[in-house]
């Protein structure tokens, strides 16, 4: 099992955003994380990354839990985030060192693994140019290329199609096919149900913190008596029928 939420509870302060979350991710599996806005996923992820600290609950990465070993927990995990990261001052080529160095990574490795990346999202030429000048989209793809190249075993990823060209949409899908082919473990959030219904293996519905349902798009059409329906039409005859709640 590449990543296990048990009963997470966590969020702000005293305040419980997330409440006794429980879910798995499987190696080889791609797991869409849904929900309107203020449903509780980046919060969730937050967690799984560390960048948040449990009420209650614990989160396990291969059998790793942050407590017990941050640096192999963090060397198990990449991140690609909803709004592109970069540092003002530093190059693509000085974004990739910084990320050889945190994953201790050998510089001549990394390149190997990035060079077909940089040529599929055609940056091989802009590796001395500032990703601060960049596009959203092409800085995404600095986050997407920064995340692929260490080589992980479990992938988190915050809303990832916003910003990207259709064409590079389609190459990232089947990037994520391929990692999910070589056995990593995909937890990827997203509103874009149609993208998502058609590489993920099964879904985890968030509503308030909690988790409304989980499972296949089969298997969620069949607990909602939605014979053959897709993601969008479940999810939005749900969310009508149950009145979730939207904070955005």
């Amino acid at each position: 099992m590449s990543l296990k939420v048990s009963h997470l509870t966590g969020g702000y302060t005293h305040t419980p955003v997330i409440k006794d979350l429980s879910f798995e991710v499987e190696d080889g599996e791609i797991v869409g994380l849904i929900g309107l806005n203020g449903a509780g996923k980046s919060t969730t992820i937050k967690h799984i990354m560390g960048l948040m600290e449990p009420f209650s609950g614990e989160i396990e990465v291969d059998q790793l839990t942050l407590k017990k070993d941050p640096i192999a927990y963090r060397k198990k995990l990449s991140f690609i985030p909803e709004t592109p990261l970069v540092y003002r001052s530093l190059t693509l080529k000085e974004h990739l060192e910084i990320t050889a160095m945190a994953y201790d990574i050998p510089w001549e490795t990394l390149m190997e693994r990035a060079q077909p990346l940089l040529e599929l999202f055609r940056l091989e030429q802009r590796l001395n140019w500032f990703p601060q000048d960049f596009s959203k989209g092409m800085q995404q793809k600095v986050m997407i290329i920064s995340a692929l190249v260490t080589d992980p075993d479990v992938m988190v990823i915050d809303e990832p199609f916003i910003g990207l060209d259709p064409i590079a949409i389609w190459d990232f899908e089947q990037l994520l096919l391929e990692r999910k082919a070589q056995g990593n473990a995909i937890l990827m959030s997203t509103h874009v149900l149609r993208n998502a219904e058609k590489i993920c293996d099964s879904f985890v519905i968030l509503n308030d913190g909690v988790v409304f349902a989980k499972g296949t798009t089969a298997e969620l059409a069949a607990q909602f008596d939605l014979p053959a329906s897709d993601l969008e039409q479940i999810y939005r005859f749900v969310a009508q029928e149950e009145g979730f709640r939207n904070d955005s």
